[in-house]
């Protein structure tokens, strides 16, 4: 005799829910000591501690060392083209609302060609928790500048240093509309998988910017400069404070982290969608016929 009822069944699923329940067979091949293997981390964690079924969750990215991450992740996934993360994350969001989408990408991939994308995104404030790994260089193509590298970082692109000033990701979601807003370190995996977590709980657009180090290019912005430089949020912060969450995110001496924003009222792109839809739905045959008698 079956004595569980549905709701307990899936307490019971939950709780059973481990690690490894979301580990592909796929091995990381990511350099020793990258910096994304803390963000692999964090977000098995995450995905745990909500027990979503990985037949539920899609992971998208765009090109880069960071975006190789949905072949490590037991669910479905997307591989897309260089900077085209959000547009795919888009189409998946809107075709299946009630699925787990998580999307990842780093700095070049997010910033750079993917960035016009990433504005309308975040302006649209579709329903994605994207996680970017932001290591302030160009990894996959051996150590370029990328558009968070400091002001005079030198690459082999940028001998004399960049002549660029860096773009700061946090400001860019907070104008651009983005309802949170958050900066992790790959340092601090137990925090991260928290705020991923939050991410993938909040209803709208979910950007996490996390510092995660590539030892191999970047010997400045290394897990010891981090350590030194970003600490978290003071005690008693405001993360529905607008203003307070500018203050934040434009502060580098030195870097918060944490959840500097959140706007849990905003509707989605996706309640937008949803509200333009008749409550009962044409058949195609009925729409044929409307057509007609409407051009007829």
């Amino acid at each position: 005799m079956d004595v569980l009822n549905n709701n307990t069944k899936s307490q019971v699923a939950l709780l059973e829910r481990t690690v490894d329940d979301y580990k592909s067979d796929t091995k990381p091949t990511w350099c020793p000591g990258c910096g994304d293997f803390g963000v692999l981390n964090a977000i098995y964690n995450a995905l745990k501690a909500k027990g979503t079924d990985p037949k539920d969750i899609v992971a998208v990215s765009g090109i880069g060392c960071s975006s190789r991450l949905p072949f490590f992740v037991s669910s479905y996934g997307f591989h897309s083209v260089h900077g085209r993360a959000m547009p795919v994350s888009t189409g998946i969001r809107v075709a299946n609302p009630d699925i787990q989408l998580i999307a990842f990408g780093g700095d070049g991939d997010g910033f750079a060609i993917g960035a016009g994308h990433f504005v309308h995104t975040a302006r649209r404030n579709l329903n994605i928790c994207y996680v970017i790994m932001d290591n302030n260089i160009y990894g996959l193509t051996k150590g370029q500048t990328s558009p968070t590298s400091d002001l005079g970082f030198v690459t082999k692109t940028t001998p004399k240093g960049s002549a660029d000033a860096p773009l700061n990701p946090l400001m860019l979601a907070l104008a651009m509309g983005a309802t949170y807003v958050a900066r992790g370190f790959s340092g601090k995996t137990k925090e991260l998988a928290d705020l991923i977590l939050q991410g993938m709980e909040h209803p709208g657009f979910a950007v996490i910017d996390v510092f995660s180090p590539c030892p191999t290019f970047n010997k400045v912005n290394t897990f010891k400069y981090y350590r030194d430089e970003a600490i978290d949020l003071p005690e008693g912060y405001d993360k529905t404070d607008y203003i307070a969450a500018l203050a934040a995110a434009s502060k580098h001496d030195p870097y918060y982290l944490g959840v500097l924003y959140e706007n849990r009222d905003k509707a989605t792109f996706e309640d937008h969608v949803a509200a333009t839809i008749p409550a009962e739905r044409q058949t195609p045959e009925q729409v044929l016929n409307g057509l007609f008698k409407k051009f007829s």
